[in-house]
């Protein structure tokens, strides 16, 4: 296996160092560089060159699933690995749905991130123990597919749902995503129905509960 060059991608700096410290005695495997949002990793993606991306999913402006989104476009031969607190079997597949290869989260061993770029970077997928729990176990907040995938929210349903939680109106929503009021209301109803929860309060609480707002 030739070096591999990865980019962190987190709020936190210290998440970079720390795992710039954890791999610094993993023969060819060399963190390059740190971006500390989603825009940042793309614009300075063609300078930096990386061979891998590690992204947390819970990044300011735009999200890791987004982001990941992106970098298939611009970039489909990169390799992507989520890293995450989170667990919760709609983040895992709506980063896989979107492209990234494998899934860890970040309360793992000290070992499991090598173990993961190195299954990643020979063309496989690794996902946490406790992210395969969440899938195996399924989550009531997720629908399936027919073809037995689950369906992650979109990154228009989670701004509808951002702004619900922020108590703004259909009109404001409308205003602020210029989108007419009806696909206001059809995301609500959408959200409502993905989500197995009966009211504005239940879309609330999914969105307190997961940070963001």
């Amino acid at each position: 296996m030739e070096n591999i060059r990865i980019i962190v991608v987190d709020n936190q700096e210290l998440v970079a160092v720390g795992i710039a410290a954890r791999l610094a005695n993993t023969p060819q495997i060399h963190v390059v560089g740190h971006a500390k949002s989603g825009k940042a990793l793309l614009d300075g993606l063609r300078s930096t060159q990386p061979d891998l991306v590690i992204i947390d999913v819970s990044l300011h402006e735009m999200d890791g699933i987004d982001t990941t989104r992106q970098l298939r476009r611009l970039s489909p031969g990169l390799k992507v690995l989520a890293h995450s607190a989170l667990s919760q079997i709609e983040y895992v597949n709506s980063m896989l749905i979107e492209g990234a290869c494998g899934y860890v989260v970040k309360e793992g061993p000290r070992e499991e991130l090598a173990e993961a770029i190195r299954t990643v970077m020979a063309g496989g997928t690794y996902i946490s123990p406790a992210a395969r729990d969440s899938i195996a176990k399924g989550y009531r907040y997720t629908e399936k597919r027919v073809d037995g995938d689950y369906i992650g929210l979109t990154a228009r349903e989670r701004e509808v749902i951002r702004l619900i939680a922020l108590e703004r109106t259909n009109s404001e929503i409308s205003a602020a995503l210029r989108i007419s009021e009806d696909t206001v209301k059809t995301h609500r109803k959408n959200l409502m129905s993905k989500l197995n929860v009966r009211g504005v309060a239940g879309l609330v609480k999914y969105a307190v509960d997961r940070c963001w707002v």
